[in-house]
């Protein structure tokens, strides 16, 4: 086990020795333990500090004209990366011709479609939380929770809540509850069932089932080369993934 897991582990035991048994915790969230915030001696070795990943940051002096016009789709003002590159989108830069290329899927799934931000951070959280993602989630919780999603939705995905029997939860209704369920499915089942999909399907339409599951795999793209390049949060940064204990 890991030994920050293992000393959380241990300072809960010890909390809970000394705390009034009458207290009741949350079935699903007691199967998980909270890691706090990234530190320095949480980054690898073979980490470079200007990129946190395995290889350095892309800089724009450096590359030919197509790097550059890839680069500058990226850097430019209402991108999200104004200031510079970064994490997944800094890796992709090593090879300017998909990173050009995924922009526009990126474009399309986050923002040119009918879904408001609220319901396409849902659908973000529910995919990092099923392939189990801390840089994703942790990056995406805020961002959920800024385009209004409810803070008990946020914990039914962030704890991988069951679906079932739940009531009077503020917001949460049909479309959360398929969204949530379709986003498990695609990612750890088989297939998605025949009932998941025919309420997508009533819900959203062919176009809309089709750019969710877009939105999905984009999100599970990003994930790999998080995986691959090794691309660590910044120091200081909150680790917002609770991690199961068992």
């Amino acid at each position: 086990m890991n030994p920050r897991v293992l000393l959380i582990l241990l300072l809960f035991a010890v909390i809970a020795f000394n705390t009034d048994s009458s207290i009741t915790i949350d079935a699903a969230e007691s199967d998980f333990v909270m890691l706090g915030s990234m530190t320095e001696a949480d980054i690898p070795d073979d980490v470079y500090m200007d990129s946190l990943a395995r290889i350095p940051q892309i800089q724009r002096e450096n590359l030919d004209a197509v790097g550059r016009q890839a680069f500058d789709t990226y850097v430019r003002p209402g991108t999200g990366y104004e200031t510079g590159l970064r994490g997944p989108v800094g890796m992709w830069m090593n090879s300017p011709v998909l990173a050009e290329a995924v922009f526009d899927v990126r474009q399309r799934v986050r923002y040119g479609n009918e879904k408001d931000q609220r319901l396409t951070e849902l659908i973000i959280i529910s995919t990092a939380r099923e392939i189990s993602n801390q840089y994703e989630y942790s990056a995406h919780e805020p961002l959920a929770r800024t385009a209004g999603l409810e803070e008990e939705i946020i914990d039914i995905v962030k704890y991988r809540k069951p679906l079932e029997g739940l009531t009077g939860i503020d917001g949460f209704g049909e479309t959360e509850a398929t969204l949530i369920q379709f986003t498990r499915e695609v990612v750890s089942e088989e297939k998605v069932s025949s009932e998941t999909f025919a309420r997508a399907m009533e819900l959203f339409g062919a176009e809309g089932v089709m750019d969710i599951t877009g939105l999905i795999g984009y999100y599970n793209f990003v994930a790999m080369t998080l995986k691959a390049f090794d691309v660590q949060r910044s120091v200081g940064s909150g680790l917002l993934l609770p991690i199961a204990v068992n």
